[in-house]
């Protein structure tokens, strides 16, 4: 005997992308995510374009994702090139991807997934019922918009975040008024992660995971470091991040699939706090404790979970920075200089949904020769379709209609960027 179950189209997430399963005799024959967002040429564009024309460009992969675009962009372009920034620009840019990382996170937590986890088909059926819960996400969610207009110049696509530095530098009243929107925004995540830590997380999905993050510049938690790091115990540098995403193509996706030795893998908020959770402190620590993400989980929809945790990591972290600026002072600074030269760079950033990796090469010029872009969601796909595996395995039996739904829940519970997965490097003309 055999069934078919076809999703066309997930809905609560970004892009365009469907499900695909065969059963046959009573085995899974075959599982497919299927990626239809249209194919986009961001690498094959930017190449010819000078040192300064790449980023404005690239950033451009994503909208939500925008500010860890820049910033990863940016720190490619320097590796690249020699350029060594400040202290202080580091502490803006953290700031600029923690406003994007509590941004992203407030959005998906409350009004995409929330609803799978209380039983409603969308967040304005679930406001109905919770309208408080949902205004909480939104304000959040508007808190990460503010950050990134403050520090990058816009909510979407900055254009104060240069090569080198800044263009503008945030004054002190602008910061003061953040940190007085930060605390409130650190008490209304703790409201999420008291939400959180009374659902029952269903087990459905259950599937063994080799996790990837970055290893954290510094002692602590962090967004940023220069080494990835894996559950099997490899570590590597960014620069060898091709040995980690061994990328493939699939005929059933636009996107290429990442596989580590033959194995696929997962990387976003639930991969960091399994590898780095043991780095958080003070209330982060707390909420870890709480949401009982102390050891390392085989159940993806945990990762969810572990978006709360990390809206109270991104809060504290802001506050942290903000503190830091203003007992030092902002100082007016130029841009670290530029010296024209051929030359690779590698620049990688924890993004909300994952490690994101941005590469490329310049000529004598300082025209890009060739550039790499790996998305987290690309990289996810392959244990995406794993856990869809597992899922069917374990629900054969029920009724179509109700199986649909669990299965685009495992997707959502990734929170998937599909356009952003969506690259081709090469244009066959």
């Amino acid at each position: 005997m055999h069934k078919s179950i076809v999703i066309n189209r997930v809905p609560r997430v970004e892009g365009h992308g469907g499900i695909t399963v065969n059963m046959k005799d009573g085995k899974v024959s075959q599982v497919n995510m299927d990626i239809y967002e249209g194919p986009r040429f961001f690498e094959s564009l930017v190449v010819g374009k000078t040192y300064d024309q790449v980023t404005p460009i690239l950033m451009r992969i994503c909208a939500i994702c925008s500010a860890v675009h820049t910033v990863t962009s940016l720190m490619a372009v320097e590796n690249a090139l020699g350029i060594k920034v400040s202290h202080q620009t580091r502490l803006l840019r953290d700031l600029l991807i923690q406003g994007g990382n509590i941004e992203s996170h407030a959005l998906h937590v409350f009004c995409l997934a929330l609803p799978d986890f209380l039983n409603y088909p969308s967040v304005v059926d679930m406001a109905r019922d919770h309208a408080q819960e949902v205004c909480t996400g939104l304000e959040i969610k508007k808190l990460g918009n503010t950050i990134q207009e403050v520090i990058g110049g816009r909510a979407v696509h900055p254009v104060n975040a240069v090569i080198g530095g800044f263009g503008k530098l945030p004054a002190p009243e602008e910061l003061l008024r953040l940190k007085e929107q930060l605390t409130k925004g650190l008490e209304q995540s703790w409201a999420a992660v008291e939400l959180i830590a009374q659902l029952e997380i269903p087990d459905f999905c259950i599937s063994p995971n080799i996790y990837a993050a970055l290893l954290p510049n510094g002692s602590g938690f962090s967004l940023l470091g220069e080494e990835i790091i894996l559950s099997t115990g490899e570590k590597r540098n960014i620069r060898q991040y091709q040995q980690i995403c061994q990328e493939k193509v699939v005929p059933h996706s636009h996107a290429k699939q990442s596989w580590c030795n033959d194995k696929p893998f997962m990387v976003g908020a639930l991969a960091r706090v399994a590898l780095n959770g043991d780095k958080l402190v003070g209330e982060a620590k707390k909420a870890r404790d709480k949401l009982g993400l102390n050891s390392p989980s085989k159940n993806i929809l945990e990762n969810n979970v572990a978006q709360a945790l990390e809206l109270i990591y991104s809060m504290e972290r802001s506050l942290e920075i903000i503190d830091e600026l203003l007992d030092t002072g902002i100082k007016p600074e130029p841009s670290a200089p530029v010296k024209i030269r051929a030359g690779s760079g590698v620049g990688a950033a924890e993004a909300p949904r994952g490690t994101l990796y941005h590469s490329y090469s310049f000529d004598e010029e300082g025209r890009l020769t060739k550039a790499d872009v790996i998305t987290p969601t690309a990289q996810n796909l392959a244990n995406i379709e794993k856990d869809l595996r597992q899922a069917v395995e374990n629900l054969m039996d029920e009724p179509t209609e109700s199986l649909k739904r669990k299965l685009e829940m495992v997707v959502r519970a990734y929170d998937p960027c599909i356009s952003c997965s969506v690259h081709l490097l090469e244009l066959k003309r």
